[in-house]
């Protein structure tokens, strides 16, 4: 270890933020190799700075290395300059703990949760000196498995990959590594492993299904090639979230990360059903912890981190059952330790006067809201079951409470949007300029900034709008124009998103197999880091697809029929098809559906994943009338 850790910081004081690269944190766990008998290098495909925030892999890690035999360590995306001078000295990717090379490691496992990350795992593997094809990796290299939201349709990295988790991973991790730890005891085979780790529930072989396709180019059909693959893989789920593993502690970096501040996972899934909103589906059911026990948690994690920031995480934190009690035993421990605590993750429809003062106890600083769509019109087709008056509302309380800076995250492209839509976005942020200036002065915030943020509408596998088209890039540049001349005040300040990242997160997003020919020869085109707009190379990306001889249009401009087969029709996230197509056709009606905490509306979850507002009907009785009017 000395030498190469020798080799190591000769190269340090040469690359921007040299910490990212040797470890040695507070928190991080080293162990004697001689007493291991899994190791397992958690490789996040992005940067120190983004993978070192994420909450996932700090629960995982924290989990596997509970383990005394089983040794979980880190490994990121070196930038640039950091990856050339590693080839440019033969030095293999290694990970932090130990700085062995990921080539030495039983497991390399990824994290998938951007699709334009997709060319960092081909770039770690290679700089790591691993095959990055899947078929020629021998039984002396590592297995190479993905898990996160994007497994939803892990078929672009098929080619790459022998293992995907589908689902939570917390249960399913446990279960594949004492699988191969009794398996490698016994002198298995990897195949012998592969096809004894598909009888595990939430565990995807690519390798044992076979894909046909359509003259059209659709797919025909995805057959398992083996007795042991089930014809379904089922996500897995967390049943009892409130028992379920959480870390004492996290890693402690040296270097300042994105997220830096202590992380408390408060509830898993959303009851909100907005229709664009791949999170929202493939989390379910929604599921929350006790008071008690995130009460302890955030204790726990403060002290043993010294950070003085927690946030509560979750894709809506304010819709847990009992927030305003969570919030006040809360409070009572951080005003008294001097932490900020910080709700990322606030509903507009939620929010009060007491749940104001609670989060701005200890310090003020801006507040984010998504109303994502400008007219109520829009707001209907997207089931955003948000109006104007509670927008507007929310934002009275907020500038009466003492705030002057507020975000609004809206989306261009969305289906049924029509140019007056896109107006809507700055009437009513002028609506909110408006509203401030009404309120007197003597409690509202100074300086009043109202920022606009528009990203473009990707559809994504697993929602109502899986089967829609992208706008164009011109449909999209003509929309973003007509925001900027829609403009009444300087106060309003707009920033829209990059439609070129759009288009190739969308094609990656619902891509069949077909796609891992292009992302390997954009990778050999030198197309990584595509994630950070410095890097990313759209040109040759374009060069990749048409050297491949495939359309983009195919898989980000066209609709979709109903009874088309998807590529991740064999995967089951317990969402069921039949209710987005319901859904679907409700949005190009303006139809809203309720929430969950409203009733049950037959999305297909059962009461057996534990879902705080799942009930006993879940057929076409529990549908309401206008469900079953479409």
């Amino acid at each position: 270890m000395q030498p190469m850790k020798e080799r190591i910081e000769r190269l340090l004081l040469k690359v921007q933020k040299p910490a990212r690269y040797i470890g040695g944190e507070v928190g991080s766990v080293v162990k004697d190799k001689s007493k291991v008998d899994v190791r397992f290098a958690f490789c996040f495909p992005d940067t120190y700075d983004v993978g070192m925030s994420h909450l996932g892999m700090k629960i995982l890690y924290g989990l596997k290395n509970q383990r005394e035999n089983w040794w979980c360590e880190r490994c990121f995306m070196p930038e640039t300059d950091f990856a050339a001078l590693l080839r440019e000295n033969e030095i293999p990717l290694y990970a932090l703990e130990s700085l062995d090379p990921l080539s030495e490691f039983d497991f390399v496992g990824f994290t998938l949760q951007y699709e334009l990350s997709y060319n960092n795992v081909l770039e770690m593997l290679d700089l790591a000196g691993i095959p990055v094809l899947a078929a020629e990796r021998d039984d002396t290299m590592p297995i190479v498995i993905g898990g996160g939201p994007c497994v939803c349709n892990p078929e672009p990295l098929t080619d790459f990959f022998d293992i995907f988790v589908i689902g939570e991973g917390e249960q399913v991790n446990i279960e594949l590594l004492e699988l191969y730890e009794n398996m490698k005891r016994q002198g298995s085979t990897k195949l012998d492993f592969l096809k004894e780790a598909v009888k595990i529930e939430g565990v995807y072989v690519p390798r044992f299904y076979d894909v046909s396709y359509n003259d059209d180019g659709t797919v025909k059909a995805i057959t398992p090639n083996t007795e042991q693959a089930p014809t379904k893989i089922r996500k897995r789920v967390i049943a009892d979230f409130d028992n379920v593993y959480y870390p004492e502690a996290f890693v402690v970096p040296f270097t300042q990360i994105v997220h830096d501040r202590a992380v408390v996972e408060v509830l898993r899934g959303c009851i909100r059903g907005c229709r664009f909103c791949q999170a929202g589906f493939i989390y379910r059911p929604f599921r929350e912890k006790s008071i008690d026990t995130i009460k302890k948690e955030t204790k726990c994690l403060c002290e043993q981190t010294g950070y003085e920031e927690v946030s509560l995480s979750s894709l809506s934190t304010s819709d847990h059952t009992k927030i305003n009690e969570l919030l006040s035993s809360l409070v009572d421990y951080t005003d008294g330790e001097k932490i900020n605590l910080a709700l990322p993750s606030l509903r507009v429809d939620t929010f009060s006067d007491e749940l104001l003062e609670k989060i701005a106890s200890v310090r003020k600083s801006g507040l984010t809201f998504a109303p994502e769509a400008g007219t109520q019109h829009l707001r209907d087709v997207i089931n955003k079951n948000l109006t104007e008056e509670e927008i507007l509302r929310t934002c009275r309380t907020a500038f009466e409470g003492g705030y002057a800076t507020v975000k609004l995250y809206f989306m261009l492209g969305l289906p049924e949007e029509t140019l007056d839509d896109v107006a809507g976005i700055a009437q009513l942020a002028q609506k909110v300029v408006d509203l401030y200036f009404e309120v007197p002065k003597e409690k509202r915030g100074k300086g009043l900034q109202v920022s606009v943020s528009t990203a473009t509408f990707v559809p994504k596998p697993f929602t109502p709008f899986e089967f829609e088209p992208q706008d164009t890039p011109e449909q999209i540049l003509e929309k973003q124009a007509h925001l900027l001349r829609s403009l009444t005040s300087k106060k309003i300040k707009v920033s829209t998103h990059m439609q070129k990242n759009s288009i190739l997160e969308a094609v990656l997003a619902r891509g069949d197999r077909r796609l891992g020919k292009v992302i390997y020869t954009a990778w050999k085109k030198g197309c990584y880091l595509d994630g950070w707009d410095e890097h990313f190379k759209f040109d040759k990306w374009m060069e990749a697809f048409d050297e491949c001889g495939i359309d983009t249009k195919f898989y980000a401009n066209r609709r979709r029929s109903y009874d088309e087969v998807a590529p991740w029709s064999h995967l089951d996230y317990l969402v069921s098809h039949e209710f987005f197509v319901r859904e679907n056709k409700k949005a190009h009606a303006a139809q809203t559906t309720r929430n969950c905490k409203q009733g049950c509306s037959g999305c297909g979850i059962k009461k057996e994943y534990g879902g705080v507002y799942c009930g006993a009907k879940h057929n076409a009785e529990a549908l309401d009338a206008s469900d079953r009017k479409v």
